[in-house]
Formats: structure tokens, C-alpha cells, sequence
């Protein structure tokens, strides 16, 4: 049993709902969102609040972004808070953890921050120019994996902004043969796998271009020589990083989508999953996740991500 409520000034609505409620939450760079549709007339504004529980659990708190009508009813989009974080800005700072950094945005925008852990590594020193908010959290989460190699996730939890590390997010739920007859299982080596991480920087006091290597030689005995080679950033430890790309790249990209199995509103983008499937038995993590419901039922549509590529 659900309940969507639209708040506009001081009333509270709660109209019937024609069709499915659905919600959307994606793991990088993306708000939450919640789609539903009303019988005209509604009296609904541009920015009322939405809010959405299922039996009697905590979903969705956001703001009506857009409508949409034909003759017959009218379809509303609202999104999380995470949708101010599209906004560009320029930030110049030092010192910062990435959950400072969250929070010194949140801040600066008047958004509601939660529960938002101590990332732990202190980023010396940052230029963001004309850069999306999300882009400069990203940036500052990246600079954190490539030092310590943790995994953090940013989400909307119920109108504040959480930030959590990706091995907190378990949720026990099991994904196995009896889920789902709909589902799409791949693992390959074609993309995003790498043996060899190859570095360079040029050195402005020698002249000379400074290389830095990370590989494993039984893998590139497995699959032959994959190599990712970049620039490294005068700023960052090279061979730092090189080790933490080597780590993330140098397996097997396992990806997995399932359509129309039993909901649980605790599965969200960042979420972990326990996969059963076809010799994989892991924890997966949740890129997509799609939510459906009726008045009678509640399914969700999942992509998920296996092996290191969660970055």
C-alpha cells in the first residue's frame, strides 16, 4: 500500500493516482525521480513538495518539476534534491575532505544534508571552473578511490543528502533463478578491462617524460596486453594511482539486468545486491534501479555491475 501527498503552501493533497507511480534512481551524476498521473484539473504548482511512502516506509521527498497533459490526464515528473546539483559554479579550495566538500556545497545552495560519512583522505588543493556540482562531488569522490581506494555513493535519503560508502549499502536481498525469468547476464574483457596502467607526466624541471607502470603479467598471459595510458596530473601520485587503476580494471566486467522482479524499496542505485546466477555468486552493485507501483503490486527493473568496475 502506498501514499503520494502533494504539498502546495499549507494543503496537503493526495490524489488519485491513475496508473503506476514510478521511481527512477540512478547511481552517478542523476537525481531520483518520481513519475505519476492525475485526472484533470489539479491545482498543483511548479515546486510544491512530493512525497511518497510504501507501507509506511520513507521513499521519495522532492519538488514537481515538470507536467505534462493530454485530454485525459496529466503526467508529473518531481526529482530529489539531487537535481540542484546540475547547477555549474566555480570552486577553488584545499584541504577538504570529499563529505566537506558535500557539505560546503549543500550549504552554499540551501540543500538538507543527512548523514554523510567521513571520507577520510584530505585533498591537498582544487580549481573546479565552470563545473556542474555534481561533477565537483564526483571529482573530489574520484580523488578519494584513486588514494584510498573507497567507494562512496551519493543519494537523496527522504529530502537530505546522504553520503555512504558503497560496502555499507548491502541490502539482503538475492537475485537467483527463481527472480526472474527476464534477466541478461554478460562478463567480458572488451571495454573496460585492463592488465597494464601506463602513466606518463612530463617533468618541467628535467625535461624528460616521467612514466609510471602497474600490470599483471598472468592476466596479460590470460587475455593478452590490455593497456589504459593517460596523462597524470602534475598534483596526484602517479604510481598512486596507477596502483588503483590497475585494481579496479584488471578483472572480468560482469553486467546483469533483471526486469519485473519482487520489489523492495530498499534496493536503490548504489545499492548491493546478492547475485545467484549461472556460477555468479557475488554482490553486485545496482547502477539503475526502476520501481513500479500499483495499488496491488510493486516490481523493479535493476542493472547491476560485478568485479571492480564500480567507478
Amino acid at each position: 500500500m502506498y501514499e503520494l501527498v502533494v504539498m502546495s503552501g499549507n494543503t496537503i493533497y493526495a490524489p488519485p493516482v491513475e496508473g503506476k507511480v514510478v521511481w527512477d534512481t540512478s547511481r552517478k551524476n542523476n537525481p531520483g525521480k518520481l513519475t505519476f498521473s492525475c485526472l484533470p484539473p489539479v491545482p498543483f504548482e511548479m515546486g510544491n513538495a512530493v512525497r511518497f511512502k510504501v507501507d509506511g516506509a520513507n521513499v521519495f521527498y522532492g519538488f514537481l518539476f515538470t507536467d505534462k497533459s493530454d485530454k485525459d490526464k496529466v503526467k508529473f515528473t518531481a526529482y530529489d534534491q539531487l537535481r540542484y546539483l546540475k547547477n555549474k559554479d566555480t570552486y577553488v579550495y584545499s584541504g577538504k575532505r570529499a563529505d566537506q566538500v558535500v557539505k560546503m556545497i549543500a550549504d552554499d545552495f540551501r540543500l538538507k544534508t543527512g548523514a554523510l560519512v567521513n571520507t577520510g583522505y584530505v585533498i591537498p588543493s582544487r580549481v573546479e571552473d565552470n563545473q556542474t556540482l555534481f561533477d565537483i562531488i564526483g571529482n573530489a569522490l574520484d580523488a578519494t578511490l584513486m588514494h584510498d581506494r573507497r567507494l562512496f555513493v551519493l543519494f537523496d535519503d527522504f529530502g537530505r543528502i546522504a553520503l555512504k560508502e558503497i560496502k555499507d549499502m548491502k541490502v539482503p536481498v538475492v537475485l537467483d533463478d527463481s527472480s526472474s525469468d527476464n534477466f541478461d547476464l554478460s562478463r567480458s574483457i572488451d571495454a573496460k578491462t585492463y592488465n597494464r596502467i601506463k602513466l606518463f607526466r612530463d617533468n618541467k624541471k628535467t625535461g624528460k617524460r616521467e612514466i609510471y607502470i602497474a600490470q599483471s603479467t598472468a592476466n596479460q598471459n590470460k587475455w593478452g596486453l590490455l593497456q589504459h595510458y593517460e596523462k597524470a596530473d602534475e598534483k596526484v601520485n602517479a604510481q598512486q594511482k596507477a596502483d588503483a587503476l590497475l585494481n579496479l580494471h584488471n578483472q572480468v566486467e560482469q553486467k546483469l539486468s533483471v526486469k519485473k522482479v519482487f520489489g523492495d524499496v530498499r534496493v536503490r542505485a548504489g545499492s548491493l545486491v546478492l547475485v545467484n546466477l549461472h556460477g555468479i555468486q557475488q554482490w553486485m552493485l545496482v547502477e539503475k534501479a526502476k520501481h513500479e507501483f500499483s495499488e496491488s503490486e510493486h516490481t523493479m527493473d535493476l542493472t547491476l555491475i560485478g568485479g571492480g568496475f564500480v567507478a
